[in-house]
């Protein structure tokens, strides 16, 4: 069975607007005021120095057709995708190839043709059958294809066997993303993560990767015949290969662990201050960072690409209240998301275990919301988030289907449809939020002297006003507060006076 890929949904775009991020210091700094910006945002900066290096297509790589300012630009790789359809409805198989496409598009790659063999298990040898081997061979040639890639994850042997009977590289589900990440991620803590999920991959598929990993005679195995060069330690090519992995992955564990310290640090340093954290997570390319710049004016990247941000984004933001609480971006999920990138990023993700509330966005247009909700919410409870409060944020109303959207606000309890493009929902979901974050433990009653401002200051900022009242005495309030401050206001508590 042959199949065309259909195109990827767009991405809902915001205007950005451009912020500094959240100052853990002792004292909490004083939030500040968003305006609206004409210019350039720092999410704008960031995608063109993206897409100054996108390849383009029909570009030729020689010296003599390539112009000045295109020089560094590279003819798109030509690709051929491949499937097995084990179960379910033809939908489905079709949802997830125009995902693949999607995938390789995002890589930097032109999709040619689809192929989906229907079979309940992938063959152990090729992943498909000898029958289909064929075929995909005739449309690679037939197309003049570069490479093949397989939605699913190869076994070595299972790559080394395919890539010899199509005659052209083979790639498969988990490379490709990891591919994406290596090219998307931007800061220390993110290029060290994907490389150390690209080695973990890598080390377990040296024998895939043609003869250059042949052996090598060393110690006696040349024997007395063997020749000049035959003899030495006896260490393989291929365990060579191996031990400088394992050193490396060593090494970049140990830098991770250094990083993780500080972003624990910051975590801490937000608890002292009793600040809660919103952690908006979700589905690839479901408008995450689009809904962060809407209702912080943050100004990240935004486009309409699979894993297009990959750092955490942590911004403040307040209630109308004044109380002060965060919202972290966290990385996009996908199906089948590969255990190397789930290890590796497991420090990252943990911004959405140690969140208060969860904002979990789902794209209202794509043609299976609750295959997203449901891909999302497993990835959530391997890495212990799937107790922790959620609000569903239905992206994208204002080109998604109306009985989808009303399908969804009425199996989920808590959610509400939003446009992160037009801003429709906006206010609503920021009013939910307010309403689902914590209280603060202990109620007080206290008359603070007006001498003594910044108490009621501080109950503004972290906790929850119950009452006001301005007496002659001082400012007579009733909250909810936290421990810490709940001590502070004790001399005053009005039951003690």
């Amino acid at each position: 069975m042959r199949h065309s890929p259909s195109e990827a949904g767009a991405l809902s775009n915001s205007p950005g607007h451009a912020y500094n991020p959240y100052d853990d210091s002792a004292e909490l700094p004083e939030v500040e005021e968003f305006d609206h910006l004409d210019g350039d945002t720092t999410g704008d900066y960031d995608l063109d120095e993206r897409h100054a290096l996108r390849r383009v297509a029909g570009l030729s790589t020689e010296l003599e057709d390539v112009t000045e300012v295109e020089y560094r630009r590279l003819r798109l790789e030509r690709v051929v995708l491949v499937a097995v359809w084990p179960g379910g409805s033809f939908t489905d198989a079709e949802n997830s190839l125009a995902e693949l496409a999607a995938l390789a598009e995002t890589a930097g790659s032109q999709v040619l043709e689809g192929l989906v063999q229907r079979r309940q298990h992938p063959d152990n040898a090729t992943f498909i059958g000898s029958g289909k081997v064929q075929e995909l061979r005739e449309v690679v040639q037939a197309h003049g294809a570069d490479t093949v890639i397989v939605d699913g994850e190869l076994s070595a042997s299972q790559l080394r066997n395919l890539e010899d009977k199509v005659d052209v590289k083979v790639v498969d589900r988990t490379m490709l993303i990891l591919d994406i990440f290596a090219q998307h991620a931007k800061s220390r803590e993110g290029k060290a993560q994907v490389e150390l999920a690209q080695l973990e991959y890598l080390s377990q598929r040296l024998r895939g990767w043609g003869a250059s990993l042949s052996r090598q005679a060393g110690g006696r195995a040349g024997g007395a015949g063997g020749g000049v060069g035959t003899r030495g330690p006896g260490e393989t090519k291929l365990e060579t290969d191996r031990r400088r992995i394992r050193t490396r992955v060593t090494k970049l564990r140990r830098e991770l662990a250094g990083m993780r310290v500080a972003r624990d640090t910051k975590r801490a340093d937000r608890r002292r201050h009793a600040v809660p954290a919103v952690s908006i997570v979700g589905y690839t390319n479901a408008g995450k960072s689009s809904l962060l710049n809407r209702l912080t004016g943050a100004g990240v990247l935004v486009e309409d690409a699979l894993f297009a941000t990959l750092d955490p984004t942590v911004r403040k933001s307040q209630t109308q209240e004044g109380r002060i609480y965060t919202l972290a971006d966290t990385v996009g999920f996908v199906r089948h998301l590969p255990h190397e990138l789930v290890e590796s990023f497991r420090s990252t993700l943990e911004e959405a275990g140690d969140a208060d509330l969860l904002v979990h966005v789902v794209d209202g247009s794509h043609p299976d919301p609750e295959g997203q909700l449901t891909a999302v919410r497993a990835v959530l409870a391997d890495i212990g988030a799937g107790g922790v409060r959620e609000i569903v944020a239905v992206n994208k109303s204002d080109t998604a289907d109306p009985m989808v959207i009303a399908r969804l606000l009425r199996n989920e309890p808590h959610a509400v449809a939003v446009s992160a493009r037009t801003g429709a929902g906006i206010d609503k979901l920021r009013a939910l939020i307010e309403s689902e974050l914590p209280q603060p433990p202990v109620e007080i009653d206290a008359l603070v002297p007006y001498d003594h401002g910044e108490l009621v200051a501080r109950v503004h900022t972290v906790g929850e006003v119950l009452s006001l009242d301005h007496e002659a005495d001082g400012t007579r309030v009733r909250a909810r507060v936290p421990e810490s401050l709940a001590a502070a206001l004790e001399p005053y508590a009005v039951a003690a006076r």
